[in-house]
């Protein structure tokens, strides 16, 4: 039965609509998105395939488009609308942490940086700016890399918080793996940064590493004194 035959009011279109986003299943909000399933599997059959293909609803999205293409059916057109989600949800992320903002939030940095990184199927390296009241001026991606390692060199993070007139630094990067756990290397790089901002007093506040459920930060693990 495909969802058009569905009785009245059950469609999760229909179930968003009279009682929000919030009620719908995974299944049924990649319905929502993907709009139609395919011959013989309606758009929330087709959703729970995805599920169980990918095994989340962030797998999903960090997908690449090559491999969301192995599903029999699905190409560049679904998989265009399921990183427009995506990214929308980047973009809101952003205007909550916009510039001005000031930090004395963690769960505010927290939510910002799952949200900018927590999805992505390649390491980024980013540096969030700050001035002398911790007040946001800019987040900048500054390297990718492959799934393994992202190449980080502390001239460049210097150059930009001095271009930004920076008065403060947090450092981080995402693990496509999923697992949080800084690294030796991953410590190694924040003492170089770390004494690397020092030749022009701008103090590393911290480095936080995103992983799928949750972010390591090296200052609340006492890394930075």
């Amino acid at each position: 039965m495909g969802i058009k035959d569905w009785p009245a009011g059950e469609g999760p279109r229909e179930k968003l609509l009279r009682d929000g986003a919030e009620v719908l299943s995974d299944a049924e909000l990649i319905a929502v998105l993907l709009r139609n399933g395919l011959p013989g599997q309606n758009a929330v059959e087709l959703g729970r395939s995805l599920l169980a293909e990918f095994g989340s609803l962030r797998q999903i999205l960090a997908a690449p488009l090559q491999q969301v293409s192995r599903i029999p059916g699905l190409g560049p057109v679904k998989f265009a609308q399921l990183q427009s989600a995506a990214e929308i949800s980047r973009r809101v992320s952003r205007e909550k942490l916009q510039r001005g903002t000031v930090l004395t939030n963690p769960d505010l940095t927290r939510d910002y940086l799952m949200r900018q990184l927590g999805d992505r199927a390649y390491e980024v390296f980013a540096i969030l700016l700050l001035d002398s009241q911790h007040r946001v001026i800019q987040f900048v991606e500054l390297f990718r890399g492959t799934l393994d390692a992202a190449s980080v060199y502390p001239r460049e993070v210097v150059r930009l918080a001095l271009e930004k007139q920076a008065g403060a630094v947090i450092v981080c990067h995402n693990h496509p793996s999923g697992v949080a756990e800084p690294s030796m290397a991953d410590r190694r790089i924040t003492e170089r940064l770390k004494c690397a901002l020092a030749t022009i007093d701008v103090p590393l506040l911290d480095h936080m590493v995103v992983g799928d459920l949750e972010i390591v930060s090296f200052a609340e693990r006492g890394w930075l004194n």
